[in-house]
C-alpha cells in the first residue's frame, strides 16, 4: 500500500514566521503564518491541547500504580525509637508470687521503671504470586496508559486538521464572495452605463444595484464565518484566542488510489492506538483474575529485626530475630471467592469491549472510504458545474456588453457561478474531511499529516 498517496492534498508552504508559544498571544498587529503541519505540532506540545495534557497525566497514574505493585514484591524496612517510664499492676496479668516469710509480701504493682527499645525490622515476600501477577497487571497498565495517550495525539491531530480544512474553506468563502462581488459590482456599472447612454432601463440598473447588495451580504457571511473557524482553530491547538493567523497550505485535489477495505482494516488493527489500549486493558484484566486466582495460594515471606534494648542508653543490649513465615489462606468469609467472580466479569466486559471497538474499527473503515469515494465524485462534479457557470457567465457578459440581452441574463448567470463556487469549496472540504478520516480510521494520521 502506497501510505504515501494518502498525503492531504495540500500544497505545503513554510513557514515565515514562528507561532508563539500555546497560551500566549502574538506581538500586537503581527501575523501568525501557521501551516497544518505545525498546527498539529503546536497542539501535540506539552503546553498544547487540554486532552493531550489529561492524557500524559494519566500515563503518569499508572506509572505510579506500578511503582505501589512493585512495592509488595521489595523489602520494606521500618526503625522506630521508644522510650517508656511504666507502672505494671501484676495481678490484673494472673500474676500473684506468694513467698513463704512471715511478714514479706511480694508487691502487686510494680515500678516506676525504664525501657528504651531502639530497632530496624524488615520484611520480604519470598514468593506470593498473587502480588507477582499483580504487578504484571499494573505494567500492562502502563502500556495501555501509553496507547490512550497515543489515541489522544491522534484525536487531537484529526480535530486540528478538520479545524484546518474548514479554516481553508472559509478562506475560499471568503475570495469567492469577494470575487462575486467584484462580478456584480462591474455588472452594475455597466448597466448604469448603458443606462446613460440611453440604451438600457432604470430595471435594469436597479436589479443590478439588488444583485451587488446580496453578493456584499455574502461576503459579510463568509468573513464571519472566516473568524470563527480561526477562533476554533486556535482553541484546538491552545494559542491564544488573540492572535492573527494567515493560513500558508490551500484547499486542493489529488486523486486517491484505491484503498481494499480488507488492507485498510489490517492497517487500522495494527496501527490504532485505540484499538492496542483496549487489547492491553484485556490483558489487565486477565492478570488481575490470575491474581485474585493465587490469593488461594500458601505465601512464603521472611522477617527480621534487630536493636537495643534496656533501662537506658548505658545498660542497653543488643537484641535479634529472623525467621520465615508461611500464610496459608483457609477460611476468609468468602471474600475472595467474591472477589474472583468480580474480576471475572471484569475480564468479560473487556472482551466484550475489544469485540466490539473491532468492529467499529470496520465500521470506520467502510465509511471513510463511502465518504471518500462520494466526495470525489462530488469533486468531480462541481469541477464541471464550475466549467459551465464560468462559461455562461462569460457569454452572458458579452451579450450584454453588445446590447443583445437585458441585465437579467448576466444577473442570473452570476448567481449560478456563485453557487457552483460554493459547490466546489463544499465538495473539496467534504474530499479533505474524509480523507483524514480514512487515516485516522487507520491509525495513520500523524504521519500523513505533510
Amino acid at each position: 500500500m502506497q501510505r504515501l498517496l494518502l498525503i492531504f492534498p495540500l500544497v505545503a508552504v513554510t513557514a515565515l514566521s514562528q507561532a508563539p508559544p500555546a497560551g500566549q498571544p502574538a506581538e500586537h498587529g503581527a501575523v501568525v503564518r501557521l501551516g497544518l503541519k505545525q498546527a498539529v505540532e503546536i497542539a501535540l506540545a506539552p503546553e498544547g491541547n487540554a486532552r493531550v495534557q489529561l492524557a500524559g497525566e494519566g500515563v503518569r497514574q499508572a506509572q505510579t500504580r506500578e511503582g505501589q505493585a512493585r512495592a509488595a514484591l521489595l523489602p520494606n524496612l521500618d526503625s522506630y525509637l521508644s522510650y517508656q517510664d511504666q507502672t505494671r499492676n501484676l495481678a490484673a496479668f494472673g500474676i500473684s508470687i506468694h513467698i513463704p516469710i512471715p511478714g514479706f509480701t511480694f508487691p502487686t504493682v510494680v515500678g516506676p521503671f525504664n525501657t528504651m527499645d531502639a530497632r530496624i525490622t524488615g520484611t520480604q515476600n519470598v514468593l506470593d504470586l498473587s502480588s507477582i501477577r499483580r504487578f504484571q497487571a499494573s505494567k500492562t497498565g502502563v502500556r495501555a496508559a501509553d496507547f490512550d495517550a497515543g489515541s489522544a495525539r491522534d484525536q487531537v491531530t484529526g480535530q486540528v486538521a478538520s479545524l484546518y480544512m474548514n479554516a481553508l474553506a472559509a478562506d475560499a468563502d471568503v475570495k469567492s464572495a469577494q470575487a462575486t462581488v467584484r462580478l456584480a459590482e462591474a455588472t452594475a456599472a455597466l448597466a448604469l452605463n448603458r443606462k446613460n447612454a440611453g440604451t438600457g432601463t432604470g430595471i435594469e440598473v436597479t436589479r443590478a444595484g439588488v444583485e451587488v447588495a446580496n453578493a456584499r451580504q455574502r461576503l459579510l457571511v463568509a468573513e464571519n464565518g472566516r473568524r470563527r473557524t480561526r477562533l476554533e482553530l486556535l482553541r484546538a491547538i491552545g494559542m491564544s484566542l488573540e492572535t492573527q493567523l494567515e493560513l500558508t497550505d490551500k484547499l486542493a485535489y489529488v486523486p486517491a488510489p484505491e484503498q481494499p477495505i480488507k488492507e485498510a482494516i489490517e492497517t487500522a488493527l495494527a496501527s490504532r492506538p485505540d484499538w492496542k489500549a483496549q487489547k492491553t486493558r484485556e490483558d489487565t484484566a486477565r492478570l488481575n483474575y490470575s491474581a485474585v486466582k493465587y490469593e488461594r495460594l500458601p505465601s512464603l515471606a521472611g522477617f527480621a529485626d534487630y536493636g537495643t534494648i534496656g533501662t537506658g542508653l548505658n545498660s542497653a543490649s543488643p537484641t535479634r530475630a529472623y525467621g520465615v513465615s508461611l500464610r496459608v489462606p483457609v477460611f476468609d468469609g468468602g471474600r475472595r471467592d467474591a472477589r474472583r467472580g468480580e474480576s471475572a466479569s471484569q475480564l468479560r466486559q473487556e472482551q466484550i469491549r475489544s469485540s466490539d471497538l473491532r468492529a467499529q474499527v470496520e465500521l470506520d473503515i467502510r465509511l471513510a472510504l463511502d465518504s471518500l469515494r462520494s466526495a470525489e465524485d462530488e469533486v468531480k462534479v462541481a469541477d464541471d458545474g464550475l466549467e459551465q457557470a464560468e462559461r455562461e457567465v462569460a457569454q452572458a457578459q458579452r451579450r450584454y456588453e453588445a446590447g443583445v440581452t437585458t441585465s437579467l441574463e448576466p444577473t442570473d448567470a452570476q448567481t449560478r457561478l456563485a453557487r457552483a463556487r460554493e459547490n466546489r469549496i463544499d465538495a473539496l472540504l467534504a474530499y479533505n474531511l474524509a480523507r483524514i478520516s480514512l487515516a485516522q480510521a487507520m491509525g495513520t494520521i500523524r504521519q500523513l499529516i505533510p
